[in-house]
Parts: structure tokens; C-alpha cells; sequence
């Protein structure tokens, strides 16, 4: 299995972002993180695909929001085995979106280890 993070892995299709959103999504929190995905067809190879959103409204400065996210995916980036195992075995694909809920930052640690959780989490409601 590659770390990497392939293009193919990269939600971007705009309606499948708003399918996530208007309540077809189902959802899980550990704070300051927020997971809401969809079961659906993907159109590729991949049994994942993600994104991850920053509030602008929380973190007013691109800079700050831009680090966040990079500490996201790369917690993300080495987990997301677990979550590829569990889908090819069950012949399921996923549509993920990240969100960062808190209010300020948080340590890098903190960021993985409640990622872990809602992996977990996440793993045992599928």
C-alpha cells in the first residue's frame, strides 16, 4: 500500500461535494474534527476519495487555514489505509469531507490522534 496521495484520491466533483452537504452525508465528530461521507459510486479505481475544509469564518488568515489543512491530509495520508482495507473488503467506495470545527489550532498530535478516533469510529458504523 503507497502513501501517497494520488490525483484520482482528490474529491472534486461539485455535486458530490453538495450531495455530502445536504443531508445525504452522514456524519461523525471528535473534536476539533468532523467526518461526513457518502456511500456512493465513484467513477474510479480508487475506493476513497477526500477533501478537507478550514472555516474561513474560524481562521480569518489563508495562512493559517492553508497549515491546518496540510496537518489534516497528512494525518489523513497515514491513515488512510485503514480506511482503503475496510472498503475493498466490503466492495464499497466513499466519498469523504474533513472539516476542522474548532476555534483555534491545535498541536499536530492532537490533530492525529483524534483522527484515529473517528477513523475507528467510522470503520465500526459501516
Amino acid at each position: 500500500m503507497s502513501f501517497r496521495v494520488l490525483q484520482k484520491e482528490r474529491l472534486k466533483r461539485r455535486n458530490l461535494i453538495n450531495r455530502l452537504f445536504n443531508r445525504e452525508g452522514k456524519t461523525l465528530a471528535v473534536h476539533p474534527l468532523r467526518i461526513i461521507w457518502l456511500e456512493t459510486p465513484l467513477h474510479v479505481d480508487i475506493p476513497v476519495q477526500f477533501t478537507v475544509s478550514v472555516p474561513k469564518r474560524a481562521f480569518a488568515k489563508a495562512a493559517h487555514r492553508n497549515r491546518i489543512r496540510r496537518q489534516i491530509k497528512e494525518a489523513f495520508r497515514l491513515k488512510k489505509h485503514l480506511i482503503h482495507e475496510f472498503a475493498l473488503t466490503n466492495n464499497k467506495q466513499f466519498a469523504i469531507i474533513l472539516l476542522y470545527t474548532g476555534k483555534r489550532a491545535v498541536s499536530y498530535e492532537e490533530i492525529t490522534k483524534n483522527l484515529d478516533r473517528i477513523i475507528e469510529r467510522f470503520i465500526e458504523k459501516n
